[in-house]
C-alpha cells in the first residue's frame, strides 16, 4: 500500500477531481487546507531576503488543498492519470505536486 499525497495549487479542480476519483472506485481521500512556505514568509517583512523571495513568487495565492489517499499499489497509476487529466498535467506551472510514500501499516480502512 502507498499514501498518495497531492498538494493542489489549482484548487478550482478539486470538486471534479474528487468526483473522478470516486467514479474510478477510489474512496477515502482526506482533504486539508494548506499554505506554501513562500506565503508564510510574507509576514517576515523585517528579513530582506524573505521579502525578495516573496516578490519573485506568486504572492496572491492564498491556500492550497492537500489530499491524502491510502491506495493499493495497483491504484497509484489510475490516480496519477486522473489527477493529470483533471488538472491539465502536473508538469504545467502552478498546478501542484504529487508524491507517494509506502504505507507500512494501515488500520481502520474497510476493504
Amino acid at each position: 500500500m502507498q499514501v498518495y499525497v497531492l498538494v493542489l495549487n489549482k484548487t478550482e479542480c478539486l470538486e471534479k477531481l474528487l468526483e473522478k476519483l470516486t467514479e474510478s472506485g477510489v474512496h477515502g481521500a482526506t482533504v486539508i487546507d494548506s499554505t506554501g512556505g513562500a506565503r508564510l514568509i510574507q509576514s517576515l517583512d523585517d528579513a530582506p531576503m524573505f521579502a525578495m523571495i516573496r516578490h519573485m513568487l506568486n504572492p496572491e495565492r492564498q491556500m492550497n488543498k492537500t489530499i491524502f489517499i491510502v491506495l493499493e499499489d495497483e491504484q497509484v497509476a489510475v490516480v496519477r492519470k486522473i489527477v493529470n487529466d483533471v488538472v491539465g498535467g502536473l508538469n504545467q506551472p502552478d498546478t501542484g505536486i504529487a508524491f507517494t510514500v509506502p504505507a507500512l501499516t494501515v488500520e481502520g480502512m474497510a476493504k
